[in-house]
């Protein structure tokens, strides 16, 4: 029997075409791993597997690969918490303890707390990139929250409480939960305990605290 030498393997070959979703996700991989100032086009495609000129097929540069990132992951993640609080029927205390917990487990995993963390370190140095997550994320979860609150205090379960401020205080611990989480949070008991974090704060706010119920 004659034996046939094995074909000799070719060279890997980038790949002419990737769809958008592939290149958004590599780039939001880059941009939590470098930062988007030291994220390169360049880099973004050859993550993919494809060439520049592929990329520029679907993005004019970096500003425009960002917004698509928010879209791809924090908006549809958004437009899932707000299906949630749509489909809550119960009291407004629950659907802010729902919507402020479930908030903190997904910006605790994946790549969102990484673009959060972008955010807050870069918004100085590319503010119209800042500006596009304020309008497109931040805004539109503040509305949220902001809505919850009015309710309970229309229905009388909260006490009355100034909206713009309470609003604001609602998202800050959590915020710092998420980044705190995936920075010093290593040194610390919060790395082991989180949850006990999320209880004490939302004690905070409904145990006698901002968001009591008012005095009869």
């Amino acid at each position: 029997m004659v034996t046939r030498p094995a074909p000799a393997s070719r060279p890997r070959q980038r790949r002419k075409e990737a769809r958008p979703g592939e290149l958004v996700a590599a780039a939001l991989a880059l941009f939590v791993e470098k930062g988007y100032a030291a994220t390169r086009l360049d880099d973004v495609a050859a993550r993919a597997g494809v060439s520049k000129g592929t990329l520029y097929l679907y993005f004019d540069n970096k500003e425009a690969l960002f917004k698509a990132v928010i879209q791809e992951d924090t908006l549809r993640e958004m437009e899932d918490v707000e299906a949630l609080v749509a489909r809550h029927s119960g009291s407004a205390r629950g659907a802010l303890e729902a919507l402020l917990t479930i908030w903190w487990q997904r910006s605790s995993q994946g790549a969102s707390v990484g673009i959060l963390k972008l955010m807050v370190a870069e918004a100085g140095n590319f503010p119209e990139v800042a500006r596009y997550y304020h309008d497109t994320v931040t805004a539109r979860a503040r509305e949220l929250l902001r809505g919850i609150v009015a309710r309970g205090i229309e229905e009388g379960e909260f006490r009355p409480v100034d909206l713009e401020s309470t609003t604001d205080v609602l998202v800050a611990p959590i915020l710092m939960l998420s980044i705190w989480g995936h920075s010093l949070g290593s040194f610390s008991a919060l790395e082991q305990n989180p949850e006990n974090y999320l209880k004490a704060y939302l004690s905070l706010l409904f145990d006698g605290g901002l968001l009591a119920a008012p005095t009869p």
